[in-house]
């Protein structure tokens, strides 16, 4: 599962401590699959969301205390069981996932932060519960992190979205800034699309600085895997104001020089 995705972030990488890769792995693995049921292949509405139910009622085995049908769900199961994971945040991952299925615009930022609150903040919080982290600061430095790199996956992806029928950008601030979903068609990156994007840019990068703390309070190699993280969204923010925002031909990613990079930087910043 974690070779078939592209990511902006390392996924239960040689940097973690050996124990905790595989639950961060299952974490992932549940996250990844069910947001493919939303998005992937050409199934019907009413089936996307059966297969998410079908990961809800998993879920509520593993509550009453009963063996899950699956195997995912029985080693999730053990693993939840260990580190005390709330199901609450597998349950908002859930949410969010069944709400791309139904919902395709978004009228404001408020809207967008809700959906990146179920979407993204909760992964983040199941990370310091294996990690023992669990303090008021370190979550709020996790939500902005969270938040700040589902903002940039949208960024990155307007174009992949859009052909999904989905625009995450505020409606009200493209109305502000004069842009359409006909400009977005098109791929085109005229008129006040610069500046627009460079509008949501630096608001991202503001949100994933507010975090940035948390990458030096985890100590050893979480710590490392935190930082890498962090300047994960801090290297596809650089492309993304580079090209001037424009994602249509010039979509960002990390390549095997930036991990080079971002590994040295974050070995440094300690």
């Amino acid at each position: 599962m974690m070779t078939k995705h592209y990511e902006n972030f390392p996924v239960a990488s040689v940097l973690l401590p050996r124990k905790l890769r595989q639950p961060v792995g299952l974490i992932y693995t549940f996250a990844r699959q069910a947001d493919d049921f939303a998005d992937e292949g050409n199934l019907e509405a009413a089936q996307r969301l059966e297969l998410l139910n079908g990961f809800r009622a998993e879920l509520d085995c593993i509550k009453a205390g009963n063996r899950p049908e699956t195997p995912l769900f029985r080693d999730l199961a053990t693993v939840i069981t260990q580190y005390g994971l709330p199901l609450d945040a597998f349950h908002d991952l859930l949410d969010a996932f069944s709400q791309d299925v139904v919902k395709s615009r978004y009228a404001n930022f408020g809207e967008v932060m809700d959906y990146c609150r179920r979407s993204a903040n909760p992964v983040g919080r199941l990370l310091l519960h294996l990690y023992g982290a669990m303090e008021r600061r370190n979550l709020a430095y996790s939500d902005a992190i969270c938040s700040s790199l589902q903002l940039i996956n949208f960024l990155q992806d307007v174009a992949i979205d859009y052909r999904k029928g989905r625009i995450y950008l505020p409606q009200d601030e493209m109305e502000k800034y004069r842009i359409t979903e006909t400009q977005i068609a098109r791929g085109d990156t005229g008129g006040l699309w610069s500046m627009f994007m460079q509008f949501q840019i630096e608001r991202a990068r503001k949100l994933l600085q507010a975090g940035a703390p948390l990458g030096r309070i985890l100590p050893g190699r979480i710590g490392l895997e935190m930082r890498m993280i962090i300047m994960g969204g801090e290297s596809i923010l650089r492309k993304l104001h580079k090209s001037r925002g424009d994602v249509f031909k010039q979509r960002p990613v990390l390549k095997a020089g930036d991990w080079a990079y971002m590994l040295y930087r974050a070995v440094r910043a300690k």
